[in-house]
């Protein structure tokens, strides 16, 4: 069915989605819409969207859009959360922490929300950095004096990397409540999929569809680990790659270029349907198996809502 589905689909949508805490995220073209179901039912909420390249043009330019997309996905991702979370409140509440307290009480409901989602935003630039940057540079470098090529030295750091993205794929996998975050994400590929169809959007239609998605979150990390490999071999060969740090400072100042360019490979490859595309494609495709699992028919029913909320009204304008 995957496969039949995959070729058949002409139309392709750039609506995308994030799954949430018992529900999901949608981002149209003009507006994105999260969706809950809460303990009292489904709860929406409708934004329109703001692009910071509408008042910078500059940061529409290839490259650099990729860079700003992704930073803003993440952005507007931990807003989601943080909205999705408010309705499934822990049993016990915790003790409030004294930087909890020094928000409440020096700064408004806002401000507060603004510095606590940019707060969440840095730890999870800062976790995703240490884990798949500065942790295989350093594991890499521990084998350096008994490797005399920057082109071997960077194939080993990125299989150390690419290991330690799948085991922590595979370890968020196992835990009870990701399980069904997971779901939900295999909800959404499903109804991206019948909408690209043609379909009628119907819990019927969006349970028959495939839960893999080619143009999915979890392919884009990937590929972003394999573009670094590649761009590393040809800079590293101008630096002194046995220094740690040296090695580490390439790694940031890569960060953009590497984001940039992943981001213009996955547009490329989702436009495409040929051996090679499909090729390229495959790994990501595999390590869904990890990321999304079969929705129940109420999670449909949630990212049905969630991207009928979303289509532009304009016929045809979300076209990938």
């Amino acid at each position: 069915m995957a496969k039949d589905n995959l070729k058949s689909c002409a139309f392709r949508t750039s609506i995308g989605g994030q799954a949430l805490i018992e529900g999901i995220l949608m981002r149209g073209p003009d507006k994105q819409a999260i969706v809950v179901r809460s303990p009292e039912g489904l709860v929406t909420k409708v934004e329109e969207l703001k692009l910071i390249r509408d008042k910078h043009p500059i940061l529409g330019w290839p490259i650099i859009r990729g860079a700003v997309t992704f930073l803003d996905s993440i952005v507007k991702g931990v807003k989601a959360l943080m909205f999705s979370a408010d309705y499934f409140p822990e049993e016990e509440e915790a003790k409030p922490s004294k930087l909890d307290t020094w928000i409440e009480n020096h700064l408004s409901e806002e401000k507060a929300q603004n510095l606590i989602v940019w707060l969440s935003v840095l730890l999870s630039l800062g976790l995703t950095l240490v884990l798949f940057m500065l942790l295989p540079t350093f594991i890499a470098g521990l084998i350096d004096p008994y490797i005399n090529s920057v082109v071997v030295h960077n194939l080993v750091e990125g299989v150390i990397k690419i290991a330690i993205f799948v085991g922590y794929l595979a370890l968020c996998s196992k835990q009870k409540d990701i399980k069904r975050v997971f779901a939900y994400h295999g909800a959404e590929h499903k109804t991206i999929f019948c909408y690209e169809a043609g379909l009628p959007l119907t819990v019927e239609n969006a349970r028959k569809q495939p839960k893999h998605h080619p143009r999915c979150g979890t392919s884009f990390l990937f590929v972003v680990i394999i573009v670094s490999i590649l761009i590393s071999s040809v800079v590293f060969s101008f630096v002194d790659w046995r220094n740690i740090w040296v090695r580490i400072l390439m790694h940031l100042l890569l960060l953009v270029p590497v984001v940039g360019i992943t981001y213009e490979f996955n547009r490329y490859v989702g436009r495409h349907d040929n051996p090679v595309t499909s090729f390229l494609a495959k790994p990501g495709m595999w390590l869904q198996n990890f990321t999304t699992n079969e929705p129940d028919d109420s999670m449909l029913e949630v990212a049905i809502k969630a991207l009928e909320l979303v289509l532009p009204q304009e016929k045809g304008k979300d076209a990938w």
